[in-house]
This record gives structure tokens, sequence and C-alpha cells, in this order.
């Protein structure tokens, strides 16, 4: 069996969880270092990027994410996940991130929490899929290494992979379609 951790100091924890139990995993919620031994793989739920940052430093999870990641742990961030897992953010070049993938992102770029949204959008290898954008993030530039799953239809980066890591700016899970996720496991 899978063991799924996810990181749960703050943001969209239950739901990231509830998908992992019908998929079925085991879950982990992760909240200090010691919560990833045994952990298979780590999500990194949608949230506020600024506070993930400054909770994981202060109980040092943010050292041992990005050390786990070193040694290839799959990880998949959605929404600010996705920010923190990310090298750089346009307009915040203050705001440290865990540089997890060459992607560089920008905050908030479908505005503010009144211009959330459900839409379907088509991501590589899955299909169609129903998915939440609350405040999210996009992915402005990639590097060599990532391969785009998936843009809206401005053509806006927001589902990307590199190597065993998996982001998206929109929350699969709010919608309940397990697809993002299963492709997540296969990784």
């Amino acid at each position: 069996m899978v063991t799924v951790g996810v990181f749960a100091l703050q943001g969209d924890v239950s739901e990231h969880v509830k998908i992992c139990l019908r998929l079925g995993c085991a879950v982990k919620l992760v909240r200090n270092p010691s919560d990833l031994v045994g952990a298979d793989r780590l999500i990194i739920p949608g949230g506020e990027s600024t506070t993930f940052g400054k909770l994981a430093t202060r109980c040092g999870l943010d050292a041992e994410i990005k050390r786990l990641a070193c040694e290839g742990m799959p990880m998949f961030g959605t929404c600010a996940g996705m920010i923190m897992m990310g090298k750089s953010i346009d307009g915040y070049p203050d705001q440290p991130t865990w540089g997890i993938m060459d992607i560089t992102t920008s905050r908030n770029a479908y505005g503010r929490q009144l211009q959330s949204h459900i839409t379907d959008i088509e991501i590589e290898g899955i299909g169609s899929v129903s998915v939440a954008f609350i405040r999210a993030p996009i992915i402005t530039s990639v590097g060599k290494g990532v391969q785009i799953l998936a843009k809206d239809s401005a053509s806006d980066i927001v589902c990307a992979k590199e190597n065993s890591n998996l982001v998206a700016s929109f929350h699969p899970e709010i919608t309940g379609d397990v697809r993002v996720h299963e492709m997540f496991m296969r990784l």
C-alpha cells in the first residue's frame, strides 16, 4: 500500500486526504519533519504560499521536503503547493520557495476570490477534467526538463510535470475527480 503524506500546516488538506483514501492509499498528515518518515509521496495542497513558507521554516519541514525531493520522492503541488515547488515567483523575488521544479509562477493570475471558477480543461494523458481555479497561479516559464500537461483557454500553463513531480494551478480535489491524483500515483 502506498503511503501519501499530505502537508497539513495550513490549506486544503481534507479534500486531498479523501481522494487518497478513495484511491486505497494510506495517509499521513505532515506537520513536522518526523511525519514524513514512512511516506512514499507528498502532496502539498492549496492554501497561502507565504504562510506555507513561514510555518514550514519554523519547524524545519522546508529543509526536509527539499532533501526528500532531491532524493526523488514524488511530490504533487496544487495552487499554493505549485508556487512552493517552483524556483521563483514573478513579482515576489524575496518570497522563498522550495525550488523542487524548474518553473516560475505568477500568483493570483485569475484575480481575487470573486474570479474563482470551475471549468473543464484538457490534461495530456487524462482528457477533459473538471477543475476549480481559486485565486489560482499560473506557470509563466518552464525549464528544459519540464513537460507541459495542460493550458487554460487563454493558453496559460496550468499543469506540468518534471521527473516524478507534478504541479497544478487548479484544485482537482474540489470537484472530486480522482484522475489527476491517479496520474500522480503513477509517477
